[in-house]
């Protein structure tokens, strides 16, 4: 369900938008850990954390997981670390190493970037989840914590995901994390010699306390049995959300 306003003129009968309901600039993301219940998020660093991703990341043998990123693959922990040094510790993109809870090893980055606290709006990206973290509940509540802490925490206005428009696993996941696709930007960019067009997708503060709500009920401790297995999926809790709305109205 898409948050919508009736339709606003001024006083020539022109639409205008509405008034914006924050202030601005918004506060920069916190370079801190972000502690969820079935991973931590931590700025990254490579002498702590390039030998432990590596690992990780080799469990991708046939390296798909760096089919859509303008980097990688790296073929030791030394060349990952080196990479990490020159791309990961400045404050845009700002990343974050995914640990597994109770400094467990470490099984994925992401980032903040292009951060505009002048709009309230910043991006998720440079995602790279190796295959013990995918389709886990770590993945989601990875990226649960990163939105909560733009949105709810700093008040963003808008949190966007970007993607190559032809990487269906990240539109999937863009997707069931409840962003809305606005459109693709065509020969947007390049990268490993090949153009690329750009699927937009977004959430903005409207959008965010339903996608929060569903979030926060299927990371919800009662919503998995003693096996670690979901018992309502997020389509499923979303779903049921909106037919209580509808009943509600």
């Amino acid at each position: 369900m898409v948050l919508t306003r009736e339709p606003r003129t001024n006083a020539l009968g022109q639409p205008i938008g509405w008034p914006l309901d924050v202030a601005l600039p918004r506060p920069r993301p916190h370079k801190a850990p972000m502690q969820g219940r079935f991973c931590t998020l931590e700025p990254a660093d490579p002498e702590a954390h390039a030998a432990s991703l590596f690992e990780a990341f080799a469990t991708s043998t046939d390296d798909r997981i760096w089919t859509y990123l303008p980097y990688g693959p790296f073929d030791s922990a030394q060349a990952l670390a080196d990479w990490m040094r020159a791309t990961c510790l400045g404050d845009d993109p700002m990343f974050f190493t995914v640990r597994e809870a109770g400094k467990g090893q470490c099984l994925g980055l992401a980032s903040y970037l292009r951060i505009d606290p002048g709009n309230g709006s910043v991006e998720v990206g440079h995602i790279n989840f190796s295959p013990l973290v995918q389709r886990t509940p770590m993945a989601t509540e990875a990226m649960f914590l990163m939105a909560d802490h733009a949105m709810t925490g700093l008040g963003y206005r808008r949190y966007e995901w970007k993607c190559d428009a032809l990487n269906a696993p990240s539109r999937a996941a863009a997707e069931r994390l409840g962003f809305l696709y606005e459109g693709t930007f065509r020969q947007a960019t390049h990268y490993k010699g090949r153009n690329r067009d750009t699927a937009w997708f977004a959430l903005t503060d409207g959008d965010w306390p339903r996608v929060r709500t569903a979030l926060q009920a299927w990371l919800a401790a009662e919503n998995f049995d003693a096996e670690g297995r979901q018992r309502c999926s997020l389509a499923e809790i979303r779903d049921a959300e909106s037919a209580g709305a509808r009943e509600e109205t």
